[in-house]
């Protein structure tokens, strides 16, 4: 009598897999399964039972367990709150008074639990419960006793699990769209730029770095629009290479694979472009590496999470939302990382993998629409960073240019000056380094000149009347030297050199 029963605790099975359940516990007996909808996240689990209870102890003794064991399941599933509705499957109810342990839910701070025992007297008013609960329409029917009834539940038994197991393949399927190739090709890439840079002046050098195309503002204000893109295989310093290579050998291949080569190709280059672009926009600095082309993947996976939003946050959505806020949180805690760069990066792995979409999934409107809004928001910062020059470059600028002149590399240092605007407060400083190149070329006129400027634009920058007398010296003319000197220590009394040098003019005078 009980074979029978056993079909119908497989039908009510196989009818909540046709509903877009999934088992996530099968136990070693095949009599306990706990499915969960593989739609809404906030569905109730199902707890499905196939048992025979002579006393109400024992139904009460295994409902505890089962409270217990969801809520360790529900702690390590990162959920807040979890139903579930416990249905146990008996030819014969329990002989004492077991309603009063089903007739109230059993809750906790979080977890609530429903129970229902079917048996022979109350199938289908349980059915009709369940049905109401569930919207749906659960048809159950109780076998007549024959002798190939072993045979025929074995054959179903199979029959429901290779449906499960289907259901499962499918799934997986979504993982394995295609294969990490481009993954392979960036750590290639950015591995080679490392040691070519290390090999040309160290990948800590920031003159190194902007020649070999990192994120720097007034050379992208002068038209050099590349540099939005080569910064993604650029990296400072071994610890910052290591760190991005790790990261993008263990979340590269998941993302490709997920969407494929081409589509993760298009991700991964636009979101490295909207890291350089944030940062363009927000940060004045030299910037170079893969994070915002990294953080981009991630923008891809949370995608990945608006489009599976329950099969997301069943395999990876958790993992991902805690390591997006732990780098987001180390990025706002160290004042070296461009956070910036991170954000654009993640937003614009979001928006490419919008417009691009799963493989074999079509969104046609929604991927127009965002590539529109895309269009337009890449517009709009590209036209708010380029009409709104970013300050604080100058000291950076003069900085890179006193390298150049200190490695009599005055053509390359005398390009850099011209980024600084007339109007810059520092602009008197590259007047300066201008008449010190003159210098150094033995044209003293034009250093006079640009030693002018600088005093015209600073009158009190000692060094340049002081770098006037040394001219005016040379040239014999002592008494110009003379005031030159003059006016330098009266805006600087204090300097042994001045006072040395006016010492020697008087002498000479």
């Amino acid at each position: 009598m009980s074979i029978r029963f056993d079909f119908v605790y497989w039908q009510i099975m196989f009818q909540f897999l046709q509903a877009n359940y999934e088992i996530v516990y099968l136990s070693p007996d095949e009599r306990e399964v706990w499915l969960q909808s593989t739609r809404e996240r906030k569905a109730p689990i199902v707890r499905l039972v196939r048992t025979d209870m002579d006393w109400s102890v024992s139904l009460k003794n295994d409902m505890q367990r089962a409270m217990t064991a969801v809520d360790e399941w529900r702690r390590r599933q990162f959920r807040r709150q979890l139903q579930v509705v416990n249905i146990y499957v008996m030819m014969d109810p329990p002989v004492d008074d077991w309603e009063l342990y089903v007739h109230r839910p059993l809750t906790t701070e979080r977890v609530h639990m429903k129970t229902f025992v079917m048996h022979i007297n109350n199938m289908y008013a349980v059915l009709h419960e369940l049905n109401m609960l569930f919207h749906q329409s659960l048809k159950v029917y109780v076998p007549d006793d024959s002798p190939m009834l072993q045979h025929e539940l074995q054959t179903f038994k199979q029959h429901v699990l290779s449906f499960a197991e289907r259901m499962y393949e499918n799934e997986r399927s979504i993982f394995e769209r295609g294969k990490a190739r481009w993954t392979y090709v960036f750590i290639a890439l950015q591995i080679v730029m490392f040691f070519i840079l290390e090999w040309n002046g160290g990948s800590t050098n920031t003159r190194t770095l902007i020649e070999y195309g990192a994120k720097f503002n007034p050379l992208i204000l002068q038209g050099e629009w590349w540099r939005f893109f080569t910064p993604i295989v650029l990296h400072i310093g071994f610890v910052h290479l290591f760190m991005n290579t790790f990261a993008l050998y263990y979340l590269g291949p998941l993302v490709e694979k997920l969407y494929g080569s081409l589509r993760f190709l298009f991700i991964y280059l636009f979101a490295g472009f909207s890291g350089s672009l944030a940062s363009f926009l927000f940060s004045p600095s030299v910037s170079a590496g893969a994070s915002g082309a990294i953080f981009g993947c991630f923008g891809a996976l949370l995608y990945f999470g608006k489009a599976h939003p329950h099969l997301f946050f069943r395999t990876i959505g958790m993992n991902v939302l805690t390591v997006i806020g732990i780098n987001l949180a180390f990025g706002l805690v160290v004042p070296t990382i461009d956070n910036a760069g991170h954000i654009g990066g993640l937003i614009g792995g979001f928006l490419a993998a919008s417009i691009v979409h799963l493989p074999k999934e079509r969104a046609r409107l929604g991927q127009w629409l965002a590539a529109l809004f895309t269009a337009v928001v890449t517009a709009i910062c590209l036209y708010i960073g380029f009409q709104r020059p970013l300050a604080d470059q100058a000291q950076l600028i003069l900085s890179l240019s006193k390298q150049y002149i200190d490695e009599r590399e005055y053509g390359e240092a005398e390009q850099m000056l011209t980024l600084i605007n007339e109007q810059d407060t520092q602009a008197y400083k590259a007047d300066f380094l201008r008449a010190y190149i003159r210098i150094q070329q033995k044209d003293y006129d034009a250093a006079k000149q640009y030693l002018y400027a600088a005093v015209e634009k600073n009158d009190r920058f000692h060094e340049a009347f002081y770098y006037l007398a040394l001219l005016y010296a040379e040239e014999k003319n002592y008494e110009k030297a003379k005031q030159a000197v003059e006016r330098a220590l009266r805006i600087y009394p204090d300097d042994e050199q001045y006072k040395q040098l006016l010492f020697e003019i008087e002498q000479l005078l």
